[in-house]
């Protein structure tokens, strides 16, 4: 059952407004007959957790909270397990109040939230009784990214289309960020498109999600606060806590100008207060846009992430989630980085549904290649949760299911196979902590060798557009990145001539297994005379 509100007001019973005060209180409840307005009937919920973006309560028996809140907060209900809140047409979430009484600055390119006035006297957060699995699916988008309503197109036709046949058993999704580029009057024609998927879609903030006229980095989520909601929040689903933060720090507080990876104080705080009411048996799954990987302050401010690290170190279940790269990795932090966890922590830097922001030729449908500087097939991200245990499956756009592996060989070599050719694999969702193995013609199987380079098949298709002579339909790739999922191997050197076989298997960090395979063939050498 899906609850949906007619109108795009948070979904939260607002009385009769009082004088400004700086403190906020109400209920929340199980709205039983559905109709967002709490009743004497209908009974509060006890130890729900609510938030003003910095402290976070619990519900007392009534169901009732008590919060202080200042201009510019946004007042929200931490979804528990078991429930699920109100969504509007768009399948967007509704379990917020923005109190901004003199509304988002007047001068801003785009607008953000009208003038709330002042603040109501009860603020009452419906919630309905869900049946909720602690084993389920969710979807994760990197990056959709458009920047003109064609590229929108794109996006819809590429990715939403085909989901809407793959999501399968998923419950939600979460968008990475950069959820448009730059112009913001996409917003809403985004989340038009998203509606299409069916699913309670939660999105995170990107740095061309943002407001560029802010002068300070609490206003540059106006729009996107107007138009998604709050920018740092938590919500629970089965035994996962997932956290959704703005981890952009815009202007740059070193010097004014661009964005800086990292956390304000109050958004550090939230987390600290969050978690302390978490259950440590739950998984804790935390999306934001920039990844927490660096080898100096370039990208993002130490201190945050090490703050970050410690407020999740009692938690032996963690998951972190970004993506901002267009680039696919694996990262682990161990003790080195600062992480002090029983295990390593994961970050899943996620590929992007935009690849390479739409470049390339068109492939058979029609649409941008736009594999990622890494050689990544441009596609999304399951992951499937059992308890508090979660396993990540990429799905390449447009390409089948088992599509995992991409394979570079030369067509034809020397016989004897005494060359200095080289077999490349390209594992979409492969680490260097991974297995990769190769063999010809049904032989033994062999270990290939982790390395971090340039994937020559996108290299390839970069060169294409630079040794034309007539451009192609389409935009060209931009130059490629070493990728972190490459393993080679030499050819042996007692290849008899004729056509050969070449399989490939890798198996991922879940026990998956994928296999590719490519024909290739030994030819007497040409002499020069």
């Amino acid at each position: 059952m899906s609850i949906r509100v007619k109108f795009l007001m948070p979904c939260v019973l607002v009385s009769a407004m009082a004088f400004s005060q700086d403190s906020v209180s109400g209920y929340v409840f199980e709205d039983s007959n559905n109709n967002q307005k709490k009743e004497n009937r209908e009974k509060g919920v006890e130890g729900v957790a609510v938030s003003n973006g910095v402290q976070v309560v619990l519900t007392d028996k009534n169901g009732r909270y008590s919060l202080p809140v200042q201009e510019d907060q946004t007042v929200f209900v931490i979804k528990p397990s078991g429930y699920q809140t109100a969504l509007n047409s768009n399948n967007l979430p509704q379990f917020y109040y923005h109190h901004k009484p003199k509304g988002s600055p007047a001068d801003f390119k785009y607008k953000g939230t009208a003038p709330t006035g002042a603040l109501p006297k009860e603020l009452n957060f419906p919630l309905y009784k869900k049946e909720e699995s602690k084993n389920f699916d969710i979807l994760v988008f990197g990056d959709p990214q458009p920047y003109t309503e064609k590229e929108l197109d794109y996006f819809r036709r590429g990715i939403v289309n085909e989901v809407k046949n793959t999501k399968k058993n998923a419950v939600l999704g979460i968008s990475l960020g950069d959820l448009v580029g730059d112009n913001l009057s996409l917003q809403k024609p985004y989340a038009d498109v998203m509606k299409e998927i069916g699913l309670p879609w939660y999105n995170v903030m990107g740095n061309h999600d943002m407001n560029y006229d802010a002068k300070e980095d609490r206003f540059s989520d106006e729009t996107f606060e107007n138009n998604f909601g709050p920018a740092n929040y938590s919500f629970n689903y089965g035994n996962v806590h997932f956290i959704i933060l703005d981890d952009i720090l815009y202007p740059d507080p070193r010097d004014g100008k661009g964005y800086w990876g990292g956390f304000r104080e109050d958004q550090l705080k939230f987390i600290e207060n969050d978690l302390k009411l978490v259950d440590k048996n739950k998984l804790i799954v935390i999306s934001f846009h920039i990844p927490l990987e660096h080898n100096n302050e370039d990208n993002f401010r130490n201190a945050d992430r090490q703050k970050l690290f410690d407020f999740l170190n009692p938690f032996e279940n963690v998951l972190l989630l970004s993506a901002h790269t267009h680039i696919q990795q694996q990262i682990f932090y161990t003790k080195k980085s600062g992480w002090n966890g029983a295990k390593d922590l994961h970050e899943y830097n996620v590929g992007t549904t935009c690849g390479d922001w739409y470049s390339g030729t068109p492939d058979d449908a029609g649409l941008p290649t736009s594999t990622m500087r890494d050689g990544t097939a441009k596609g999304y991200s399951f992951i499937s949760f059992t308890d508090n245990q979660y396993k990540v499956k990429y799905r390449t756009a447009g390409k089948p299911e088992d599509y995992q592996i991409k394979l570079y060989i030369p067509k034809v070599i020397p016989h004897p196979s005494k060359t200095s050719a080289k077999i490349l694999a390209n594992f979409f969702m492969g680490s260097k902590k991974d297995k990769v193995e190769y063999r010809i013609d049904n032989g033994n199987w062999e270990e290939m060798e982790y390395d971090e380079a340039v994937d020559p098949n996108f290299a390839l298709s970069v060169f294409k557009w630079d040794s034309t002579q007539n451009l192609f339909p389409g935009r060209r790739p931009s130059n490629p990145e070493l990728s972190k999922h490459i393993w080679t191997a030499g050819f042996p050197k007692k290849l008899a001539l004729g056509k050969h076989k070449l399989e490939v298997r890798a198996a991922d960090m879940y026990g998956n297994q994928f296999t590719a395979s490519e024909e290739f063939e030994v030819q007497n050498p040409v002499l020069i005379p």
